[in-house]
This record gives structure tokens, C-alpha cells and sequence, in this order.
């Protein structure tokens, strides 16, 4: 895992943007006395922590997200001849990830870019990835918004079963902070900066003292517009804003709530009834870090209660890191296992998508 430089705790967020809805009230004092607009209302670090059970988060650069007049990051463009952004919190984690694994870059020949929004459209991120590492094979980006590393996992899995690759990257670099919005209440506390990185091979190769065994893997996606983000290269034909509310994330957190809970669960009972499994033999869940009651429900649907043992809470500290949350949570919380413990790595959100991978302790 990469963790990025400077933390956000839920006081600094709030103070800035309160200082924000201060300011833009009174530029709109006019249609508000009116009635023509509604004044914005502030923020609290109770609403947040009660709402998400977030505390603090990390990102790639602060300034800019606490500037009441900007209220995003400020990054420093880069020339086409300098390693990107989110290729360099990949290769980090990768080389972290490789080394915990006993492997060089030269080891992997297949390497998987799986996020919510890549930096560019070409060249792939995965294969400037690839290139910066020394790996062979080949690679490509994939997006299934928060679902994107369960995603990727079974497309490595299946890889290495078929033959086609021997040793598989899986990174999952995630700026999230770029593509939140940071002057909406209800969901400016939402998102954190993170990579992880996961190594998957052939059982007969693996050298690790940590290792983990894939049970099975198991996707499912329905439509849905309650999670959305309209921002893409045919904007600029549309000759639509750039500011847009809908070129940042947003949603429908309620909806969000109802539906894709009863959905996680029962996506995960089943993949565990497939491989002759009950929930209740599941050491333990490491499930999407979007929201601490949406977590627990999911978990007393499949055992019965919901303890943070059973399925460890990171989000409060990173708070919701789009497809790295699972991962995070199973990178933090899985030393305690001993041989034979069975795992499910579990993570949901837009599309919708849900993708549950079932590991054993070897």
C-alpha cells in the first residue's frame, strides 16, 4: 500500500468549507434574500462521523482542497517524458508488493490498472506501469468504479489458470480527491488518496511467507444512475461546463444505501454456497470501505451481527478509497489468521457492481 503524504482530519474539512458556504452566500445574498436560491448550509464533524463514520483521510496534496476559493487539489502538470501521477503511487506500491512476494518487476508479465478514473485516455496507464517496473507481458486499465480491484482479480486469476500470464499485477492507484466535490455537503467528507498493489501467481511458484490461496472469484453488475460522474473526453464536443455539479462524483446516498446492501449480501452468500461455504465459517470479511453502517448491515445479514473483528474497519482513517478499500482493509487485517482461515475480499458501488474473491490462509 502507498499512503499519500498529508492528512485531512474531519475539523480541517469542515472549517474550510464552512469558510466556503460563508463566501458564496454572501456572493448570492441577493437571490437568497429573494427566495431565487437556497443558501447553502455548513457542515460538522457530527454530521460527517454520524453519516460515514469517517474521521480523517489522506491525500495527495492539501492545500488546494482547503482553499475556500478553490476547494480542490493543485497539481503540478507533468511533461510526457516524467512518470505520471498515479504511475508513480503505482509503482511504489507494486515494488512494495513485489518485494513482499520475493519478485522482481521482471517476474510479472501481466500488469492490471483497475481504479475509478484513470489520469488520461492513451496510453494506458498500466503499461507506463509496466514499463517503470521492468515487467514483461503485457497490461491494460480497467474501471469498474469501486468494484475495480475485485474485478481485476479475476481477470488475473483467470489468467494464470488459462496460461496466459504467470505472475499478475494488480494495482489499484485511486486520486479520488481530483474527482470529488469538495463544496457539496453531502459528500465532500467522502473520499481519501490511496494505492494498494496485490501479487497473483501460480501456486507452485509462490515463495511469500504470506500467502493466500483463491477459493474462487464471482462479479455481478446491474444498471444504475445513483452513483454517477459525467466528466470525459466528449465534453468539450458537447460544449457542456467543465464546472458542471455532474463532471464530479455524486449520488444518491440514500438510494444507494437500500439497494446495495441487500445486493452485497446476497452476492456474497451465494458465491460462499457455490464453494460449499456458510458465511458463519468466514474468519473474515474485508468488505468496500464506503460507510460504516452499510458495512454492519451487510455483515448481520450474513452472520448475524457485526463486529469490527469479524470485518475491519479502515475507512476511518482512510476513508472511502473507492477500489482500494477492500484491499486496504485485507492489507491491515489479515496478520492474525493462521493456516486454514478462510477470507472474502468484497467491494461494491456504481454501476451497480459487486465483486467478492474467497481466500484460505495457506
Amino acid at each position: 500500500m502507498f499512503q499519500p503524504p498529508y492528512t485531512i482530519t474531519n475539523a480541517e474539512l469542515v472549517e474550510a468549507f464552512n469558510r466556503y458556504v460563508d463566501l458564496d452566500n454572501a456572493r448570492h445574498a441577493a437571490d437568497i434574500e429573494s427566495g431565487a436560491r437556497a443558501p447553502l448550509q455548513h457542515s460538522s464533524v457530527e454530521f460527517i462521523e454520524k453519516a460515514s463514520g469517517i474521521q480523517r483521510r489522506y491525500v495527495m496534496e492539501k492545500s488546494g482542497v482547503l482553499d475556500p476559493q478553490r476547494m480542490h487539489p493543485r497539481f503540478a502538470e507533468r511533461a510526457d517524458d516524467q512518470l505520471s501521477l498515479m504511475a508513480e503511487i503505482a509503482v511504489d506500491a507494486a515494488r512494495q508488493a513485489l518485494q513482499q512476494a520475493g519478485k522482481t518487476g521482471a517476474d510479472v508479465d501481466m500488469v492490471l490498472c483497475a481504479a475509478s478514473n484513470m489520469q488520461r485516455a492513451y496510453p494506458a496507464m498500466a503499461i507506463e506501469i509496466q514499463h517503470a517496473l521492468g515487467a514483461g507481458g503485457y497490461g491494460f486499465d480497467m474501471n469498474v468504479a469501486c468494484s475495480s480491484a475485485t474485478f481485476a482479480l479475476e481477470q488475473a486469476v483467470n489468467a494464470v489458470r488459462s496460461g496466459s500470464a504467470r505472475c499478475v499485477l494488480v494495482v489499484n492507484p485511486e486520486i479520488t480527491s481530483a474527482h470529488l466535490e469538495w463544496k457539496d455537503r453531502d459528500c465532500h467528507f467522502i473520499f481519501g488518496d490511496v494505492c494498494t498493489a496485490i501479487v497473483i501467481e501460480r501456486a507452485d511458484m509462490a515463495t511469500a511467507a504470506d500467502v493466500w490461496e483463491v477459493q474462487g472469484t464471482r462479479l455481478a453488475t446491474q444498471f444504475s444512475n445513483n452513483i454517477r460522474n459525467n466528466f470525459g473526453f466528449m465534453n468539450r464536443s458537447e460544449d457542456s461546463d467543465p464546472q458542471a455539479r455532474d463532471k464530479t462524483f455524486r449520488q444518491e446516498g440514500r438510494k444507494v444505501f437500500k439497494e446495495v446492501v441487500p445486493i452485497a449480501a446476497a452476492h456474497i452468500e451465494a458465491h460462499l454456497a457455490q464453494l460449499g461455504h456458510d458465511p458463519a465459517g468466514v474468519c473474515r470479511f474485508w468488505l468496500h470501505q464506503a460507510n460504516l453502517g452499510m458495512n454492519q448491515l451487510v455483515l448481520k445479514k450474513l452472520v448475524g451481527e457485526a463486529s469490527e473483528d469479524r470485518a475491519p474497519l479502515i475507512l476511518n482513517e482512510f476513508a472511502n478509497t473507492a477500489s482500494a478499500g477492500s484491499i486496504i482493509a485485507f492489507h491491515q487485517h489479515r496478520q492474525d489468521l493462521v493456516a486454514g482461515d478462510l477470507g472474502v475480499i468484497c467491494s461494491f458501488g456504481a454501476g451497480y457492481s459487486v465483486g467478492s474473491v474467497v481466500v484460505r490462509k495457506r
